[in-house]
């Protein structure tokens, strides 16, 4: 194996496909790392606990000066994911989440709320869209027009080549071309604000602060306390995260590396299966990263250019094969970085505990009917926050994956609405099963159909019940 022959092979066709110089170099640095042997695993033995953590709710409130600092903030949401989870091929920020408003309606109304605070058009608003998702996200966000800036919205996510696990070389797959590429992971951010030339525009324009979350979490807003915080701490970065519970044990964790001090996100898929146990303890590692980041860009800047244009992010590598529904299909490794794992990139950073309302993303379809059911409304400045009357808790609902994963079908079944989860403590939903309009849950609800055919839930109130159809 040519290591210089491989990285003329993968240049040349990151170029052919239009791949900015930046991606490109911290590609060509991913697979250097490969060829030498790393996968990217943190074993416990390098890390340490993180100790004491500054809280959210130690801050000072807000007041009218902390408005003045949104001209120096932009607010960033990653859209390159389609709702594959879910049966679809389509951007998932546009699944309707209340009535016919999507994840990108309320994003975009909290972002226009701000804005009318201020009477001006700060802060700074972008999407990152990949490839599959650019188009369906512009041509929704069009009947937004004061979000946009000079016709620019958006900037594009890359794309990278899926290696041959033996040669390392780019696969070839010509019975279906695009299956020769993979998104880099949301550690793409970097080169890509960089290589799409807004992350000049923003330096030049003043922006300092850069907050970047997931399109689907909705609990992402941006919170004044925070931003001063951030903006008088002198840190380069700042994660928000939250106290892990045992749903979050699979989960990256924030730890210290022993070697240096550095704060560091450790994913599972950098864990060595002879350190799970470890991995999965939630009073060791006690903290996961909500994806909500803060940083600087100025020192994010400077890091670019002292490293070539690219951050040297840990390395998560996937093996797979280059057709995923087709076991028999060549074996491929697919190079991924994290943008949270750029904490350890700087020598100035910190963590910040938030509370689980900053965390509510979409992962299911259990996921969406909460969101869904009046145990949440829409606020005057378009946050969807839970009733004040479930202090905090949300309702935990789990769904029959057989019959709800695909959202059609999850659209189907809940043709009536969503059923009433105000004073629901958990939703279990176990069969073929549909709802009629007017069923209200309270308490510990369980559903279950144990024949094939499809039985209706009948309309009333069902409190601390365990119903078989």
């Amino acid at each position: 194996m040519n290591a210089t022959a491989v990285d003329e092979k993968l240049e040349a066709k990151m170029r052919s496909a239009g791949v900015g110089q930046p991606t490109i170099t911290a590609f060509l640095g991913a697979v250097h790392k490969v060829i030498a042997g790393e996968r990217g695993m943190l074993p416990e033995s390098a890390v340490e606990p993180v100790g004491s953590v500054p809280r959210l709710d130690s801050l000072s409130e807000s007041d009218e000066s902390d408005a003045g600092r949104l001209s120096e903030l932009a607010v960033i949401r990653l859209n390159g994911g389609l709702g594959t989870g879910m049966g679809l091929e389509r951007t998932k920020s546009l699944i309707a989440v209340k009535g016919q408003d999507r994840f990108l309606d309320f994003v975009a109304r909290q972002i226009l709320h701000l804005r009318k605070t201020t009477g001006r058009s700060v802060p700074a608003f972008y999407v990152m869209n990949s490839f599959a998702t650019r188009q369906e996200t512009l041509d929704h966000l069009h009947q937004y027009p004061e979000l946009w800036e000079e016709d620019t919205i958006d900037f594009l996510q890359n794309k990278v080549p899926k290696l041959d696990a033996t040669t390392f070389e780019p696969v070839s797959w010509p019975a279906q071309a695009e299956l020769e590429w993979c998104p880099p992971g949301h550690g793409d951010l970097y080169p890509s604000l960089l290589g799409s030339g807004l992350l000049n525009r923003l330096l030049e324009k003043g922006v300092r602060c850069l907050l970047v979350s997931n399109s689907d979490n909705l609990g992402a807003t941006v919170d004044l306390r925070i931003l001063r915080y951030f903006a008088e701490s002198g840190l380069s970065f700042l994660m928000e995260v939250a106290e892990r519970t045992a749903s979050d044990r699979k989960g990256g964790h924030l730890a210290r590396h022993r070697s240096n001090g550095r704060l560091l996100l450790r994913e599972s898929a950098q864990c060595p299966k002879e350190d799970e146990t470890s991995f999965q303890d939630i009073t060791r590692h006690r903290l996961f990263n909500t994806n909500n980041l803060w940083i600087r860009l100025d020192h994010l800047k400077a890091a670019l250019d002292r490293n070539g244009g690219a951050l040297p992010l840990p390395l998560i590598t996937n093996t797979k094969t280059v057709d995923p529904r087709d076991p028999d299909s060549p074996k491929v490794l697919q190079l991924e970085s994290a943008m949270g794992a750029a904490i350890e990139c700087f020598a100035h950073t910190g963590a910040l505990v938030v509370p689980r309302s900053r965390f509510s993303p979409v992962k299911t379809s259990s996921d969406l009917l909460a969101l869904r059911s009046d145990a949440y409304r829409i606020t005057e400045d378009s946050r969807l926050v839970l009733d004040e009357s479930r202090h905090g808790q949300p309702p935990v609902v789990e769904l029959d994956p057989r019959f709800f994963r695909v959202l059609a079908e999850f659209e189907r079944r809940l043709a009536g609405g969503a059923p009433s989860l105000l004073a629901c403590d958990s939703l279990q939903v176990s069969g073929n099963v549909e709802f009629a309009p007017g069923v209200v849950c309270r308490g510990k609800v369980a559903f279950s159909n144990r024949s094939p055919e499809t039985r209706t839930i009948p309309a009333g109130i069902y409190h601390d019940a365990s119903v078989f159809l």
